[in-house]
């Protein structure tokens, strides 16, 4: 085992959500306490629900951590602490003097880790005197791209000590595979005086873009997000007949009136009300624990189904928050891959608007499962990827968005077989035939993307080369290249920023 050879220093493991952290992480830190290596365990996590978490797995194992500590000296008869991140960076420097080199430092989900922010910042002094930082991520790399506290980068990649891939947890048995449905067809929104109309098969600027994957999201249009949930819940019937007769779904929402009115919607298609869970409800974990353990069908949330939520009887998803960052996605199809005990290891189903971006993130999964599944193909249309100003939903209101008409189906499963026709419902249209968009090659796109992830790479590189922040780089290449906004340069202005960069690094500047 790679962990126990491990004497000192940071150590990086990246396993896919569902594959199972915990029970390892734990398992060390009891032998390193029996032998006497380390004199106490301090395991850092997101969320105050998750320190308790890992108390309850530790004292299984019998290792007792007090959760959500306020010191890191832990009370007698305890062998150390489980703890949020915010409250160490809140007192960070009280941290450093009570900790030592033998404190083992267990950091969860370490993607949650800046450099140069709060809580990266804050972890970085607090156990800077620990011999051993064991960092754990099913993700490990950041949205905004900050190097995260003790990973060792190659050309802006971590590298992680040990690794076990999502594919590594199907082909084990330990993750099933998920099946993504694409929706897609006519969407029509009022932009200011305009009338839009467009299917994601068609390049759009960037707002337009957002607007259109918001209507395809809204609950407004009948025969648009709400026929897609019908399709899921028949989809999911479909799984209960087949024999997992407690299988649940989860939809994902973009805040909390979407998420209520989702519900409504559901509750029409099936008779029954679901579950609605909100990170601003003071009874969330209760109410999640409480669906874990039901046999309700489905379950409605916002920002509250990443980290440590683990119901391993989800089956049938439907993707519709605004959220599309790698990371987020990643964790949302996470849940999706949890098995059961006794259980074969079925297939999963989550149904997404056919977003170019959200394309290029199932491609980027299916790649990783396609030597398991399936004999490899040549090519893969939907690898290319919306500029990055695209990724993000419109920060402003001008022109007025309203949303109009949605005529939209599911389309054939990515890289798979078509999706089974789903049953009719009441009260909602069968899907109408809706031929597979072309698949978008925006080579000005793509071009855009590869120069600005090389410059975000090559700043990384530099950063570490110089000990220059990411600021003061960026503000240097800026100043040099006439750029405002690195989202608004232009195709000449990021090659002379690459440029500049390779100087940089290679000693010409």
């Amino acid at each position: 085992m790679a962990m126990g050879a491990w004497t000192s220093g940071p150590f990086l493991v990246s396993a896919a959500p569902g594959a199972g952290k915990t029970r390892p992480a734990l398992e060390l830190a009891r032998t390193l306490l029996r032998e006497r290596v380390v004199q106490r365990v301090a395991v850092v996590c997101p969320t105050t629900p998750l320190t308790r978490q890992w108390a309850a797995a530790a004292a299984r194992l019998g290792v007792h951590l007090t959760p959500d500590a306020a010191a890191l000296r832990p009370p007698r008869d305890f062998q150390g602490v489980a703890v949020t991140y915010a409250r160490v960076a809140s007192v960070a420097e009280r941290w450093t003097r009570q900790c030592s080199p033998g404190t083992l430092v267990i950091a969860d989900e370490a993607h949650h880790l800046g450099e140069d922010l709060a809580w990266g910042g804050g972890f970085a002094r607090a156990f800077g005197p620990a011999a051993r930082w064991l960092l754990l991520s099913g993700t490990p790399f950041r949205s905004d791209e900050a190097p995260i506290p003790g990973v060792r980068y190659e050309g802006g990649v971590a590298v992680p000590d040990v690794s076990y891939s999502y594919a590594d947890a199907v082909r084990d048995g330990i993750c099933r595979p998920v099946t993504f449905i694409p929706y897609d067809g006519v969407l029509q929104w009022r932009s200011g005086d305009d009338v839009m109309e467009a299917s994601f098969g068609e390049a759009l600027a960037g707002r337009e873009a957002g607007r259109r994957y918001r209507t395809a999201i809204s609950v407004e249009l009948p025969d648009g997000l709400p026929r897609i949930l019908a399709a899921a819940h028949a989809k999911l019937e479909e799984v209960r007949a087949g024999g997992h007769r407690d299988a649940g779904g989860l939809v994902v929402a973009a805040d909390g009136a979407h998420a209520r009115a989702i519900a409504a919607i559901l509750k029409a298609v099936t008779g029954r009300a679901p579950t609605v869970v909100l990170h601003t409800d003071t009874r969330a974990a209760e109410k999640l624990a409480a669906f874990t353990r039901s046999t309700d069908r489905w379950i409605v949330a916002v920002n509250m189904v990443s980290e440590g939520v683990d119901i391993p009887r989800l089956r049938v998803g439907v993707y519709a928050t605004a959220a599309k960052t790698p990371l987020i996605f990643r964790q949302i199809v996470g849940r999706f891959g949890r098995t059961l005990p006794g259980r074969p290891v079925d297939m999963s189903w989550l149904y997404l608007p056919a977003d170019p971006v959200l394309r290029a993130h199932a491609a980027d999964v299916e790649r990783e499962l396609r030597h398991i599944l399936r004999p490899p193909t040549d090519g893969d249309p939907f690898a290319l990827d919306e500029p990055p100003e695209q990724r993000e939903t419109e920060r402003a209101e001008e022109p007025a968005f309203v949303p109009l008409a949605a005529d939209v189906a599911p389309q054939l499963a990515l890289f798979g077989a078509p999706a089974p026709a789903a049953a009719p419902v009441a009260r909602v249209a069968a899907p109408a035939a809706v031929a597979e968009p072309e698949p978008e090659r925006p080579a000005a796109f793509e071009r855009r993307a590869l120069l600005r992830d090389k410059r975000h790479r090559l700043v990384a590189d530099l950063r570490r080369r110089d000990g220059r922040s990411h600021a003061e780089i960026n503000r240097w290449l800026n100043r040099s290249t006439g750029i405002r906004r690195v989202e608004d340069a232009s195709l000449d202005q990021l090659e002379r920023s690459i440029e500049l960069l390779l100087g940089a690094l290679s000693g010409r500047r």
